[in-house]
């Protein structure tokens, strides 16, 4: 779902408004899943969900969208990829694991396929948007490694834990977004339905779903998952918008799909005689 995001940003969306989407990706789901789940923050979680929803939405989503306006998607997307290698690095300063060079070497690996798939000759690199997209790896993996950290208290459901991030990234954008961008874009029935896909589907479902894995998977393997989406962006460009697949685009998701399943799988152990 996730795989959407560039299609719909650049086909559907009014430019020039990175923030203002941002903010409707977030906002409204978030308020959604609250007033269906009834469920807020307890004690300490208040400064964590408020810190978790600022790294994983208030900051990820405007740089993912500053990034994909001023950058090819192929760069952007190879920006993006970087995440796992980011998440195995934190996993060991801030979750205290050991240096997997299992997950290292499949990391990068993946980065190269990703590259492979989704970067042009003619690629054009933008200063800004080079930045917005490493900070936006950045921040998510941050996210992504303190929401294992954290856990997710154990009588509130996914859905009112994705709720109270998205609510939080929401209510950070809201100042940010009028005093960067002033007043909302006009929005025509095209960008009322991207905006309304990429808050219910690409905001709360996919939220949902990925907190929920984030508890029951390896941090490391929530990481290297990420590599789906630009996949799925490449793929949708090709049927969406004709853009062609070549051999070495064939090459690189090998690569990279090789990367998301051996992502999933232990390292191997030497054995011993």
């Amino acid at each position: 779902m996730w795989g959407t995001t560039y299609v719909v940003t650049t086909e559907l969306l009014p430019p020039g408004h990175p923030l203002f989407a941002g903010l409707l990706r977030a906002l409204p789901a978030g308020l959604i899943a609250l007033a269906v789940t009834r469920t807020l923050p307890r004690g300490a979680w208040w400064g964590k969900a408020a810190a978790l929803g600022v790294l994983n939405i208030g900051l990820f989503l405007p740089l993912l969208f500053i990034a994909a306006e001023r950058l090819p998607g192929g760069v952007a997307a190879t920006l993006a990829a970087a995440q796992p290698l980011i998440v195995a690095v934190l996993a060991i300063t801030v979750l205290h694991e050991r240096l997997s060079v299992w997950r290292l070497f499949w990391g990068v690996t993946g980065v190269v396929g990703v590259g492979l798939v989704v970067i042009g000759p003619n690629a054009a690199l933008d200063t800004v948007g080079i930045v917005a997209g490493l900070a936006g790896a950045a921040t998510m993996a941050l996210g992504v490694t303190l929401t294992k950290r954290w856990g997710r208290p154990a009588e509130v459901t996914p859905t009112a834990f994705a709720g109270w991030q998205l609510t939080a990234g929401g209510l950070f954008l809201v100042p940010i977004t009028f005093l960067v961008e002033g007043p909302p874009p006009a929005i025509d029935a095209t960008a009322a339905l991207g905006y309304l896909w990429l808050g219910l589907v690409g905001g709360l479902i996919t939220y949902v779903l990925w907190f929920q894995g984030i508890t029951a998977l390896p941090v490391t393997s929530v990481a290297v998952l990420g590599l789906l989406s630009p996949l799925v962006a490449a793929v949708l460009g090709a049927i969406v918008l004709g853009q062609t697949l070549g051999p070495i685009q064939l090459v690189g998701f090998g690569f990279s799909l090789a990367a998301i399943v051996a992502g999933q799988l232990p390292a191997p152990t030497r054995s011993r005689d």
